[in-house]
């Protein structure tokens, strides 16, 4: 797992939090920008995702 997989999963779960305090509250600007925070998340996990996959691909080519 590399630093852009534990970021996004990270960022994912605080927008998660953030978008039910909002719930919670009655704030639709809290819950927007949870659902924005975990979009964040989810694209940096996908990007880590992507590394690893080409890491693996790399290494597997080298051996």
């Amino acid at each position: 797992m590399n630093k852009d997989q534990v970021k996004g999963t990270a960022k994912d779960i605080g927008g998660k939090i953030q978008e039910k305090a909002g719930e919670v509250i009655g704030s639709s600007e809290q819950q927007a920008k949870g659902l924005n925070k975990q979009a964040e998340g989810k694209a940096q996990k996908g990007l880590g995702d992507a590394k690893e996959a080409i890491d693996d691909v790399v290494k597997g080519n080298r051996n």
